[in-house]
């Protein structure tokens, strides 16, 4: 119920607080813009409150957990029995680390002049948006506005989420115990490292993906030693499976899959985690009162500064057609931030990196071979393994390997990708070679410290130019 009406007037008005909003919000307070940020739930959107960082929180903990049974190979030996994961223990650190990383964004936006506000935005019109909070009505006219509200999880007909037994991803970062045993239907990114972390737990897992394997996103030999991992934990992948409906009986999830074939089953699990894919938050902010266009699957089309078919405003992130990741929305915020104060910016890189943090994690950025392959260049790469390399023998990390793809006729560096430990901090370099058009001898003649795990990319290199010292795969 509205009980009041304020008018204010602002440079930018920007709806969402997540990694794009506040990028944005931040850039736009240190170019001097007045700026009104509003988020209806808790700073930092979903990638801070219930994604990317309570996820890996879950994957760490689990990852050290699992590590336990590992020890007496290295001389450490603990007492039988002792060991246990205690769900709510973890569930109080990981909301610890969440608050302290929203006091940190809340700190830098108010230190940079940024107003938040909390509330649900609509926009009025092109130049007003109004925002309900705590039973007023605060109205803005802004001269720009950007849209950066993420997106959420896309649950399809006839499946559905009761919060309980069926669950999408933020129900299942709540629960209170570990289950006994959990269904996650859908075999990309977010189900496959989730399913890994409870099976590290303990949890029976099983995967049941629609596709002809799981983390199709990616190429399938950089997966292969996800799919060794994720058996050896003792999960049960089921590929080319459809899920046709979900039912709770006796508090468990009913599972009725459909393969390609057309053989039915029904797998009974304790709980079930629908992890399909995500989409964009566009339906409920007034786009059309403000006469911003959307394609067809709801995202807001944009150009490379994010500028929307209306020119003052812009959007970013999960709203747009791209990969979702939260390092993209924040550079699109940037760039959006520093268009809105006259500054010469544009998303025009096509190198954006990507991690997935399953065992072992996968990176990558730039070009796969056969996409290198498939827009006409003749391709020269070169891999080489983590078993050949002397800090991942020293910390147990022999499996996964480094790979480099280059253009055999200018040497430059068309795509970087790694399969390991800590794969997804090694791909740092790997995006920074390829933003800065580096060529294979740049790799290969930079000294890289030792014993360290990015020797593997020098090693790499070398194997392209035909001089690597250590064993290597290569593949002209």
């Amino acid at each position: 119920m509205v009980v009041g009406e304020i008018a204010v007037e602002t440079d930018v008005v920007i709806i969402g607080g997540g990694p794009g909003g506040y990028a944005a919000a931040i850039r736009l307070g240190q170019l001097g813009k007045s700026v009104v940020l509003i988020e209806k739930e808790e700073m930092g959107g979903v990638c801070l409150n219930r994604g990317c960082i309570p996820s890996k929180a879950l994957i760490h903990a689990a990852g050290r957990y699992h590590q336990l049974s590992q020890l007496s190979s290295l001389g450490i030996h603990l007492p039988e029995g002792n060991a246990f994961f205690s769900m709510p223990d973890w569930k109080f650190w990981k909301s610890d680390v969440v608050k302290t990383l929203q006091k940190g964004v809340t700190q830098l936006c108010e230190a940079n002049g940024v107003t938040i506000v909390k509330g649900n935005a609509i926009f009025l019109s092109s130049d007003r948006i109004g925002v309900e909070t705590d039973g007023d009505f605060e109205r803005f006219t802004f001269q720009h506005a950007i849209i950066a509200t993420g997106s959420r999880p896309y649950i399809p007909s006839p499946l559905h989420t009761d919060g309980a037994v069926i669950l999408d991803s933020t129900d299942v970062l709540q629960l209170d115990r570990v289950p006994e045993s959990l269904a996650i239907i859908g075999g990309g990114y977010i189900g496959m490292e989730i399913g890994m972390a409870f099976a590290k737990l303990g949890t029976e897992v099983t995967i049941i993906e629609a596709a002809e394997r799981i983390l199709s996103q990616v190429s399938a030999h950089l997966t292969q030693d996800v799919v060794k991992h994720a058996k050896k934990l003792g999960m049960r992948i089921k590929t080319s499976s459809k899920v046709e409906a979900i039912t709770v009986e006796n508090g468990f999830a009913r599972v009725m899959i459909c393969s390609e074939k057309g053989d039915k089953e029904i797998i009974v699990h304790e709980k079930a985690l629908i992890t399909i894919g995500r989409i964009p938050n566009t339906n409920e902010i007034g786009l059309k009162q403000a006469g911003i266009d959307l394609d067809e699957r709801g995202y807001i089309p944009v150009d490379q500064t994010g500028r929307t078919n209306q020119r003052h405003i812009f959007a970013i992130g999960d709203t747009t057609s791209g990969p979702a990741l939260a390092h993209r929305a924040a550079k699109q915020g940037v760039v959006a931030a520093e268009s809105i104060a006259g500054l010469p910016s544009s998303f025009d890189t096509p190198y954006v990196p990507y991690v997935i943090f399953t065992e072992p994690q996968i990176a990558g950025v730039g070009l796969t071979k056969e996409q290198a392959v498939e827009r006409g260049y003749q391709v020269k790469s070169a891999s080489f393994p983590y078993r050949g390399n002397g800090r991942a023998i020293t910390t147990g990390a022999g499996n996964g390997f480094a790979e480099v793809i280059v253009d055999a006729k200018t040497h430059m560096l068309l795509g970087m990708h790694i399969v390991g430990e800590d794969a997804s901090n090694l791909i740092g370099e790997g995006a920074l070679a390829l933003e800065m058009a580096a060529r294979v001898e740049d790799l290969a003649w930079t000294i890289h410290a030792h014993p360290t795990l990015s020797e593997m990319w020098q090693e790499a290199a070398e194997g392209v130019l035909g001089h690597a010292i250590h064993m290597l795969n290569k593949n002209d």
